[in-house]
């Protein structure tokens, strides 16, 4: 009687595994998500056992929270790797658009139309990288590390000091905590609009990429620009169009960060272009262009964020020891993502 009724359970994890282990055979380019998510659920259990309090809702929330700019830009990137190109102006933007918001701000303009324009200040810049690329032949580096040097430059030429929003100034809104559980003592499940409109943006970028027309084009085109073009795709305005998306959502990374900071200046955003590509690869989008999973960028950016919360937990490590480990951990899925396209050629 008990061998029959464990019999269920018994088989329930190996048909769990094989089904997983039959998506991977049926569809390589999922491997490195599937690792992504593996690696955070493992960060998720080492760091609950090693130091306790991770798995509860005040760390959840906080991670959520302080990542959602990271999130944007992980967004941001997923689209143009997957044609391919790379994008380093992206933190550069966040500094300017910033900069500019809350001079702006505190100026006297009203708040909406100061995050209406700091989204258009960075979906400007992805134009004329866009252009830059589309009909100038610019390689995607070069013309994305012309618009993060200007934009770097403007932040500086704006101010070299640190701008602070009024603290009663509407646009923090965005970042202020709303209890949803009121939990014991500080263990409170809290988010912010700014989570509410990043988790917007990862549904809305998972529907264009997996649900429209650009989203195939846009594949279509890391897979191969000249097949795409036979194929009659619009890929020339599709290119152009990444680039605008991936500034647009620059800017409002950038509205993210100032709002639940309060302050801006020109340093800011320095290297999270980095961390941005760094959030794409690992969670599986492949450089070489036509493979990629928002839903995966997502997943790479909570590592990332998950690991800064290890780290300073641990006390013992260096912060330093943060860059190391991202590189170590980047270099692994470079070369899982190598094996893949290898396995696919």
């Amino acid at each position: 009687m008990s061998t029959a009724t464990m019999t269920p359970a018994s088989t329930a994890t190996p048909s769990a595994i094989t089904r997983v282990r039959r998506l991977i055979t049926a569809n390589p380019s999922v491997l490195p998500t599937v690792a992504s998510v593996i690696i955070f659920v493992g960060m998720i259990v080492y760091g609950e056992t090693a130091y306790g309090r991770i798995v509860q809702a005040s760390t959840l929330s906080n991670l959520l929270i302080n990542n959602t700019h990271l999130i944007v830009l992980a967004v941001a990137l997923t689209f143009v790797i997957i044609t391919g190109g790379i994008d380093l102006s992206v933190g550069s933007i966040i500094a300017f658009s910033s900069v500019a918001g809350v001079m702006l701000a505190e100026a006297g303009w009203n708040p909406l139309l100061v995050i209406v324009t700091m989204i258009v200040i960075g979906a400007a810049f992805g134009l004329v990288s866009g252009i830059l690329i589309r009909y100038f032949n610019v390689q995607p580096f070069i013309a994305t590390l012309a618009m993060m040097f200007l934009g770097r430059g403007l932040a500086s030429l704006l101010s070299t000091k640190p701008e602070r929003l009024a603290a009663d100034s509407p646009i923090r809104w965005i970042g202020d905590k709303i209890k949803i559980i009121d939990g014991p003592k500080v263990n409170d499940l809290t988010i912010t609009p700014a989570v509410v409109m990043a988790v917007l943006v990862v549904l809305a970028a998972f529907f264009v990429l997996h649900r429209t027309r650009t989203g195939r084009t846009v594949y279509a085109i890391g897979g191969s620009e000249s097949s795409a073009l036979l194929m009659g795709l619009p890929v020339h305005r599709t290119k152009v169009l990444v680039y605008v998306i991936s500034g647009a959502l620059s800017g409002l990374a950038a509205v993210l960060y100032t709002s639940r900071l309060g302050t801006a200046q020109n340093i800011t955003g320095i290297g999270w272009e980095l961390d941005a590509i760094a959030a794409a690869v690992i969670g599986g989008t492949v450089l070489t262009g036509a493979y990629g999973y928002v839903l995966g960028s997502v997943v790479g950016a909570l590592v990332l964020g998950l690991m800064n919360v290890l780290i300073t937990r641990d006390g013992g490590i260096p912060p330093e020891m943060t860059t190391i480990i991202t590189g170590g951990i980047l270099l692994v899925f470079v070369l899982l993502q190598r094996a893949v396209t290898r396995k696919k050629e």
